[in-house]
């Protein structure tokens, strides 16, 4: 209804009108609002969860984080007693032409087939006693 039939009417059915309207939109902002409401408060708890989340993989992030510290420390400690027992005992060298306190780099890759190396490129290994 956009008032063109509205010239018919008198002063307290307008007014009846009036009131009918106004308690119609009261009743639309009170269901709006209910609705704004509701996901609000849906929102804060689906953060309140993301927070808590946020929280354990920082935990776990930690955790990890000291594993890899006691992994490598274990790693140089074992070079260190490697380079010890090799200083220590200079009669027992390994030659490959590999520098034995490089940092170790390892990578997964696809099988490539088997084909016999010519002598002169494959890796020697073994000790020898000078």
């Amino acid at each position: 209804m956009m008032g063109e039939g509205l010239s018919g009417l008198g002063i307290k059915e307008l007014q009846n009108l009036e009131n009918q309207l106004e308690m119609s939109l009261k009743g639309v902002r009170m269901k709006k609002d209910q609705i704004l409401s509701d996901e609000i408060k849906e929102l804060h708890q689906k953060g309140n969860l993301i927070h808590q989340e946020n929280i354990e993989l920082y935990k776990k992030m930690e955790i990890i984080q000291k594993e890899n510290a006691e992994l490598q420390k274990k790693v140089y400690e074992a070079r260190s007693t490697n380079e010890e027992n090799a200083a220590s005992n200079p009669s027992c060298t390994i030659r490959n032409g590999y520098d034995l306190h490089a940092p170790i780099s390892l990578q997964l890759s696809q099988p490539r087939p088997q084909h016999s190396e010519p002598p002169g490129k494959a890796m020697k290994l073994g000790l020898q006693l000078h």
